[in-house]
Order: structure tokens, then C-alpha cells, then sequence
């Protein structure tokens, strides 16, 4: 269809440049009659572009659907404010053109200011485009003549920050039950480059890989159609960024919102930039229940551990334990006391010993 308009176009074009000048060009040799001259001008003009358009048509649609594409893609805010921008650089394109044709030069009044609305309009919407958060923070100003009820609900509404997920977050699949038991607020955001991260995985040719990005699929189809959170996917990208981590902390700060992630080096470098990170591993690890030396517990020994007589037991939550003497209890479910607690990088390890041993001795 596009290609069909695009075809006309060049016809109407073809017919009018014909009618209008194919008469000067013809009234150079004198030939016919000069009252047909418009009409022939303009069969031929339209007859030379219907056949350009054959090979003109195919690289404009192309070039259109290009920019089609990053429209659709772009931020609302980044399209509203740089066409701002561009009117505001038109209107004084226009304003100093008029001045300029006032004043009757005729070099500078019909060839600067095609320039000069060029430059203008550019640089307009690149000023728009680029301070589109200066305006917003302009145009966000706080009511001072609204009701104390209100500004309290408008502090608590926008005290909630949307949340984030980045790819690693995702595939781990915590993030979905931790949503079931609301402990996190507002918006789950999803970023379209994301989507097509976890795509990119799924279809890979490594059985791992592949297994891990249909997992995180059906994390987000979980949180879409079982969670009560609200759940958004925004689909705008950074075309002048490659990297994904890079797109997350700028769409964060783009949003003022919570990035939530398992990547240690994202973590880092959105702290870095002063982005608000909620890390699942450092929640899990602050949940883990704190046992202190002294305690007894129930655990099963299930393997032997890497010192002579050591067994290796472990809590619901994956905390190891290190039974002293305990070799001898793989498979057996025991009484022990807590001697020691070492807390490492890689998590909390706990030390003890074997009920009956300690009360033998």
C-alpha cells in the first residue's frame, strides 16, 4: 500500500515539474505549439518519475520502516520533547528567515534560509531531545495550595518506586515468589531489550543456556498471569547503547525507579552511579536465621566433609554445617550443638558437634 501512495506521489510530482518548466526548456528550439507546451510538459514529467519510482520506491520504503522502528522504540518523553524542541527551532527559522527576505539580497535571501531552517531545526531537537529531564523536573513541580491529605498520599504514591528486572534476576526465579508474598511494592517493569535477551538464550544451541532462558520465560508468565503485582513491559531501547547492563542503569535513572538484580558486577556499577540496587542473594542472606554457638538443632548428615571424621549437613536454606566427628553419622539424623559461626563471602558456615560425643566427654 505504502509503495502504491509512494508511486502517485512521484506521478503528481513528475506532472507538476513537467508543467512548469518543461515550457522554458522547450521555448528554447521553438518547436510546436507553445500553448501545448504545460500539457506535454506534463505527461513526460509524469511518464520520467512514474519510471524512477520503480527504482526510487523500494529504498524510501526502506529508509521510512528504518525510522518507523527507532520511533516506535524511543521513550515517549525523548519523542514529545524533541519535537518541542523542533517546533521552537522552526519558529525562529521562520522569524529570522522573514527578516532576511526583507531585506532583499538575492544570494542571501533565497539560499541561507534553507540553511538556517536546517540548523535551527536541529539544533532545536537536540536540545529538547537531550534536557527532556530538566524539563520534566520543571514541569513536576510540587502543589503548594494542595490539602495537607493529599500531598501525604502524593508523597506514599510517589515514595513507591518502580522495580526493574534485569536478566539474571529473571532466570533465577526467586524474584516470583518473593513477589506472592508482597514484599515488594509498585511496579514490576520489564524492558523490551530484555525480553529479547532472555529470547536470545532460549533459542540457544546450549542445552544449559537453553533450559535457563525457557526457565526465565516462564518466570515473567508466571508474574504476568498468577502474581497480583502489576507487571508493565516498556518497550522503548537506547539504540546508542550495546550493552544491556548499560541500558538497565540508564532506563533506572530514566525512571527513577529500583533496579533488582543477582549480577555482582551490575550491583557494583549501579551503586557506582548512585542507582538504588535490591540484590536477591543479599536478601536471602539476610534472612537466613542467625544461629548463635551453643544452640542445638536437628540436622542429617549427609556427606562426608573434606577433614578426617568431619561429616557435612545442611538447613532448608542451603546453610552448610560441619559436624565434627560426624563421619561416622552419614545418613543418620542427630543432635548437635553449634561450636562456632564463620561468615564468608560465599555465605554462612556453622560449625558443630555431636550431642552424644559432647555429653560423653
Amino acid at each position: 500500500m505504502l509503495n502504491k501512495i509512494l508511486q502517485l506521489l512521484f506521478i503528481i510530482a513528475g506532472g507538476t515539474l513537467g508543467f512548469l518548466y518543461f515550457p522554458d526548456l522547450l521555448s528554447v528550439w521553438d518547436v510546436g505549439e507553445k500553448a501545448l507546451y504545460p500539457y506535454v510538459g506534463l505527461i513526460l514529467g509524469a511518464i520520467i518519475f512514474f519510471i524512477m519510482s520503480f527504482w526510487l520506491v523500494d529504498y524510501i520504503v526502506d529508509f521510512l520502516k528504518i525510522i518507523e522502528e527507532k520511533l516506535v522504540k524511543a521513550p515517549v518523553a525523548d519523542l514529545l520533547f524533541g519535537s518541542l524542541g523542533l517546533i521552537v527551532g522552526l519558529i525562529i527559522a521562520f522569524l529570522v528567515n522573514t527578516y532576511l527576505q526583507d531585506m532583499g539580497i538575492p544570494i542571501v535571501s533565497d539560499v541561507l534560509p534553507v540553511f538556517i531552517t536546517v540548523i535551527l531545526g536541529y539544533l532545536g531537537f537536540q536540545v529538547g531531545f537531550k534536557r527532556r529531564n530538566e524539563f520534566l523536573g520543571l514541569i513536576n513541580v510540587p502543589k503548594k495550595e494542595s490539602k495537607p491529605k493529599d500531598e501525604l498520599e502524593d508523597v506514599k504514591s510517589s515514595s513507591i518506586k518502580p522495580k526493574i528486572l534485569d536478566t539474571s534476576v529473571i532466570i533465577d526465579g526467586r524474584i516470583a515468589d518473593i513477589c506472592d508474598t508482597k514484599f515488594l511494592e509498585g511496579t514490576i517493569v520489564i524492558p523490551h531489550f530484555v525480553l529479547e535477551e532472555l529470547q536470545h538464550i532460549a533459542d540457544s544451541s546450549d542445552v544449559l543456556k537453553r533450559n535457563r532462558g525457557r526457565r526465565g520465560l516462564d518466570i515473567l508468565n508466571r508474574l504476568q498471569k498468577e502474581s497480583q503485582i502489576d507487571v508493565q513491559i516498556y518497550e522503548g531501547d537506547f539504540d546508542d547503547i550495546s550493552e544491556v547492563d548499560s541500558k538497565l542503569v540508564k532506563l533506572t535513572k530514566l525512571l527513577d525507579g529500583v533496579l533488582v538484580t543477582n549480577d555482582y558486577n551490575l550491583n557494583k556499577v549501579s551503586e557506582f552511579q548512585n542507582v538504588t540496587v535490591l540484590n536477591i542473594n543479599d536478601l536471602a542472606n539476610a534472612v537466613k536465621p542467625i544461629v548463635l554457638p551453643g544452640e542445638e538443632m536437628d540436622v542429617q548428615v549427609i556427606k562426608a566433609g573434606k577433614e578426617e571424621k568431619q561429616g557435612v549437613a545442611y538447613l532448608d536454606d542451603g546453610t552448610m554445617i560441619v559436624v565434627e566427628d560426624g563421619k561416622g553419622f552419614i545418613g543418620d539424623t542427630i543432635d548437635v550443638i553449634v561450636t562456632s559461626v564463620l561468615q564468608t563471602s560465599a555465605g554462612r558456615m556453622i560449625f558443630a558437634k555431636p550431642k552424644a560425643l559432647e555429653k560423653a566427654q
